[in-house]
């Protein structure tokens, strides 16, 4: 008889069970399947029912899997056994070791909580860790989001009602003009990957500005290849043009925001920086119809968006709007000391001014000292915490400063009340 063929199983059954969860390898979140075998995990893949990643899975998230069967995994607390820096431990158990941080730490409650410094990263229940820094009595708290992200998180609440994270919840399906800038793109590869795949296939338009042309910055319509440290100087031609083609609606800004708000402009003072108040705490603005200060919480005032004030006090205070850009651009108190006793250059404060409806600017605007000094940028806590771009400026700060005005002029707008540098020299920036 003729012997039979062997049946060959060509797709064994590796596992008995299937867990959807989260991915937590990167900040992508993506959906994934654990499966598992006798309760083991065998293999990880992309979830396809999952809206962010639809079943694709990266060499990172497949990966998963090592955190669990890594040999380099700890097993058990680790105490040092020889000097810093010998690599020399030995395991303990899980007691020993939550005894001795109890004794350590009552050591520290017991003369100053103070001096106990609680950090922690991403998703590790800050909101509990915090808490518990409270009550031992610490002020000295700080998770992931503080270092990395909170103020462009709080940014993002206060100007366009969301957070404008990772990827930045982009509506793919009706975008018509994406502009992609100062961004990470691998810190979110897979979705958006997806994500321009499908922009593209609608036929909207792609721009990428990036000084590296990545892969992404590749398949774009158009790669502004910047000149690293540019990123600041490209956003204030765009701020510039703005202004110059009077596409801000200022009269949003006045009704609806607090950019006529007046801060106080009293460099070296412990409120300087501050909303300027009345008597009953609430903040000041400048009423055109009125011509004075009145609390910003009246009805039927006419905000002015720009121009120096006098206090009560006889202190200066500029509207909010103003003195958020101004820390936006260069942060620190000495550009807006400029000209100095030694450069008797006009102080443009109040006669250097541009019309909304001209736009002309007096010749001595144009006129500064040959160079600004270099200094440290101050960044306010509003700024740090209002500011969608205070990432794309801050990296540039101190370069921006080093600008010659002699070839850069630089002008005092208004309304907005800022110094943005002209656009005549544009091109040097690509």
């Amino acid at each position: 008889m003729p012997a039979s063929d062997p049946v060959i199983d060509t797709a064994p059954a590796i596992a008995d069970q299937i867990k959807t969860t989260t991915c937590y390898m990167c900040a992508c979140r993506c959906g994934v399947r654990v499966h598992l075998k006798d309760g083991q995990i065998r293999y990880i893949d992309g979830n396809p029912d999952h809206p962010v990643n639809g079943g694709g899975i990266c060499g990172k998230g497949s990966a998963g899997i090592m955190k669990q069967d890594s040999p380099a995994r700890l097993r058990k607390p680790l105490l040092r056994t020889g000097e810093r820096g010998r690599g020399e431990f030995r395991e303990i158990e899980w007691d020993e070791a939550l005894g001795m941080l109890a004794e350590r730490l009552d050591g520290i409650r017991q003369t100053d909580p103070r001096k106990l410094a609680l950090f922690t990263g991403r998703d590790q229940s800050q909101a509990l860790t915090g808490w518990w820094a409270q009550q031992f009595g610490t002020p000295n708290y700080a998770a992931h989001g503080g270092f990395c992200s909170v103020n462009m998180a709080a940014g993002g609440l206060y100007s366009i009602g969301g957070s404008f994270w990772e990827f930045g919840e982009i509506d793919w399906e009706h975008t018509r003009y994406l502009v992609m800038f100062g961004v990470a793109e691998d810190h979110d590869s897979n979705p958006l990957k997806i994500g321009l795949a499908k922009l593209k296939a609608r036929g909207a338009k792609f721009v990428s500005v990036n000084p590296v042309q990545t892969g992404y910055s590749a398949i774009a319509d158009e790669w502004l290849g910047i000149r690293p440290g540019t990123d600041g100087l490209l956003i204030l031609a765009l701020v510039h043009e703005l202004l110059r083609s009077e596409q801000v609606d200022f009269d949003y800004l006045a009704r609806y925001t607090n950019a006529a708000w007046l801060v106080i402009d009293d460099p070296g003072s412990a409120d300087d920086g501050l909303f300027a108040r009345d008597g009953d705490g609430n903040p000041l603005l400048y009423d055109g119809a009125r011509g004075a200060l009145v609390s910003a919480m009246e009805a039927d005032t006419q905000p002015v968006l720009a121009g120096r004030r006098t206090l009560a006090d006889g202190r200066g205070a500029v509207p909010r709007g103003a003195e958020a850009l101004l820390d936006w651009l260069i942060g620190s108190s000495e550009w807006r000391q400029l000209p100095s006793k030694k450069a008797p250059v006009s102080t443009a404060s109040a006669s250097c001014r541009m019309s909304p409806s001209t736009w002309q600017v007096e010749e001595s605007c144009t006129r500064r000292p040959r160079m600004v000094p270099i200094t440290r940028p101050r960044i306010t806590m509003s700024s740090a915490t209002t500011s969608p771009v205070m990432e794309a400026f801050s990296p540039i700060v101190s370069d921006w400063l080093r600008i010659s005005p002699s070839t850069v002029p630089s002008i005092w707008m208004s309304p907005v009340a800022v110094r943005l540098p002209c656009t005549t020299r544009s091109a040097e920036m690509m």
